[in-house]
């Protein structure tokens, strides 16, 4: 089957698309194209397979502090907020698991932290990861930068982890 990574456009249906967590479906069912469309606050691009949703990945430009840094990638950086692309939530539909479509969203990921750096400048990419989704992102070279405060009731909090652009592949020219 053949995986094309588009942007999300305003006719793609998005009703059926279930990942079992609800939130994420919640996001992507109701608010994904609205944040894109009408607030301008992230893109969503979507992952298809034969003309179906299979996956999807939103993303946004952000800010980091050099305080927010592991000591070792604080070096010789000004002390203001620096850009980063924060990317936003992740999710692969159940009926399509196991294909590596979360892993060829996120090397689509990559390509917009490159294109970002080269056009208006990006230190690297940064993900709220959920407690389950950490030892992926790890294994992809991410760095926990630790405990954010704040509490989201009885869901477990999201770990911030960041990925400097100097780990991420450049992509080949096409």
């Amino acid at each position: 089957m053949a995986l094309e990574i588009r942007r999300l456009l305003q006719e793609d249906d998005r009703s059926d698309f279930r990942s079992g967590n609800v939130d994420l479906d919640r996001f992507f069912q109701r608010y994904a194209g609205q944040n894109q469309f009408r607030h301008h606050i992230g893109t969503t691009y979507v992952a298809l397979e034969d003309g179906t949703i299979a996956g999807f990945v939103t993303v946004t430009p952000s800010e980091i502090t050099v305080a927010e840094l592991p000591v070792p990638q604080r070096r010789k950086l000004p002390q203001y907020p620096l850009p980063v692309l924060r990317l936003a939530r992740l999710a692969v539909d159940e009926r399509a698991r196991g294909r590596g479509i979360g892993s060829t969203l996120l090397r689509a990921v990559f390509v917009l932290t490159h294109r970002m750096a080269d056009e208006f400048g990006c230190l690297g990419v940064v993900v709220d990861a959920k407690p389950e989704a950490v030892p992926f992102y790890e294994k992809l070279g991410f760095i926990d930068l630790g405990a954010r405060a704040g509490h989201l009731g009885d869901r477990p909090e999201p770990r911030p982890m960041f990925l400097e652009l100097g780990a991420i592949p450049k992509p080949s020219a096409s």
